[in-house]
């Protein structure tokens, strides 16, 4: 039997989107990014998303969403001041820190997540530079190997939080002037002890001041405080004289 042209291509159509519907059934034909990272096969860690699959394309929402780290948290390590933290891309670390002379992007994000959740990470795959404030928050979160600290004592650089402009309102209008975008360092009862990280206090001051280790940086000064049964105004008052000597 010679087949002809017109049901030649008949055939063809029903065996191209036949075998594209069996595969969306199947869940196999993907036609878009799922921002999901891909997840360690083995081991104790399997099912757990890896680390070392963060995209450049994914916002800090996106790697909420596979681990256990806050669109806030990833803000505070890396001097982020958007207005909405979730929806920040990572591949803009890239540009914010363009003139700070270190490689600060998505290996960097790749390397935090990694030790802040505790997964296995290959530190030797490509060199990681991570900021003060990243390397502050992860001492003071307690899980790091020896190496690890080693690591930090190596990558960690000393560099200026990047300015930057907010979505709170489009740069074109009269109100996105510098005042509009300004860091607010004063401390209140809301204050995390991530954001006097991020503000460049060291852990050594914060303890100093707090008179015991240094919690965990989610926490707010007010609850801790509370927790601990110190005088709020008196610690406030003496982390406040600390920051305002770091930006007068």
């Amino acid at each position: 039997m010679t087949l002809t042209s017109k049901p030649l291509a008949v055939i063809l159509l029903v065996v191209i989107f036949g075998g594209i519907a069996f595969s969306s059934t199947m869940g196999w034909w993907v036609t878009e990014s799922t921002k999901i990272p891909v997840t360690y096969t083995e081991g104790e860690f399997a099912g757990q998303a890896n680390p070392a699959d963060i995209r450049g394309s994914y916002t800090f929402g996106d790697i909420a969403n596979s681990f256990a780290v806050t669109p806030e948290l990833l803000a505070q390590a890396f001097g982020v001041t958007s207005a909405n933290p979730a929806a920040f891309a990572v591949k803009d670390l890239e540009t914010i820190y363009a003139d700070s002379g270190y490689e600060i992007g998505t290996a960097s994000v790749r390397l935090f997540v990694a030790f802040y959740t505790g997964v296995p990470y290959d530190i030797s795959a490509e060199e990681s530079y991570l900021p003060r404030a990243a390397s502050d928050i992860l001492l003071a979160h307690g899980n790091l190997t020896p190496d690890q600290v080693a690591y930090l004592g190596t990558y960690t650089v000393e560099v200026a939080a990047p300015a930057q402009t907010t979505e709170a309102a489009p740069a074109s209008t009269p109100e996105a002037t510098p005042e509009a975008t300004a860091v607010d360092y004063t401390i209140k009862g809301k204050t995390t002890f991530g954001e006097l990280l991020g503000w460049g206090l060291s852990q050594a001051v914060i303890e100093q001041i707090i008179g015991g280790p240094m919690p965990d940086p989610a926490m707010t000064v007010k609850d801790y405080t509370a927790a601990k049964g110190l005088d709020m105004d008196t610690i406030k008052t003496a982390l406040q004289a600390e920051v305002n000597k770091l930006h007068p």
